[in-house]
């Protein structure tokens, strides 16, 4: 291997600092060095380096990614927060739709006042079908338990099985989204 002489160290920093030479200790001053042990120092440093640098860009990769991810949730439940904050108050309306429908049932003796409530439970279903609601088709579909809540299995002959006989309380969506499902009296073959 190649040897290369290099001027000492020490003596150079004395001759800089304005130290005249003689006063400076007697040593070698010329010292050999193995270039392919620099070489291969150097390039063991260039190595770890580039190792630090490919992690250190992955690192980077990660948290620009994370960050990313989390701008994206944080905006997606804040729009979905928007969109059904409402749901609540219009869940709270519902027994009240129920009230007017269960009045409107029972026909009253006064053909004015049921005109009066129809007009009342119209003017409701349009307003709350305006803000997002929509209520569930049940009867004569097929009972599906994602959207329907079975009260009563009642035996049939007749008529298809798992079939929706009567709708006894409304289930309604809200912008899609279930809000109360529909309890049925659903039909079963014997």
């Amino acid at each position: 291997m190649p040897r290369i002489p290099v001027r000492n160290n020490m003596q150079e920093e004395n001759n800089n600092a304005g130290v005249a030479p003689e006063a400076a200790p007697e040593t070698d001053s010329v010292e050999t060095i193995d270039l392919a042990a620099a070489v291969e120092q150097l390039s063991c440093d260039r190595d770890r380096l580039e190792a630090e640098k490919t992690a250190l860009n992955d690192l980077l990769l990660r948290r620009t990614a994370e960050f990313d991810n989390y701008r994206k949730r944080t905006e997606r439940e804040r729009s979905e927060l928007i969109e059904y904050a409402s749901s609540d108050a219009v869940k709270a309306l519902l027994p009240v739709l129920d009230d007017l429908e269960r009045a409107l049932s029972q026909a009253p003796a006064g053909e004015e006042f049921t005109r009066g409530v129809e007009l009342i439970y119209q003017r409701m279903v349009d307003t709350l079908g305006k803000l997002g609601l929509e209520a569930i088709a049940a009867e004569g579909q097929p009972f599906d338990p994602n959207l329907h809540h079975a009260i009563e299995m009642v035996p049939c002959d007749e008529g298809e099985d798992n079939t929706v006989l009567a709708d006894l309380l409304r289930g309604y969506k809200f912008k899609g989204r279930l809000l109360r499902p529909s309890m049925v009296r659903v039909a079963v073959r014997q």
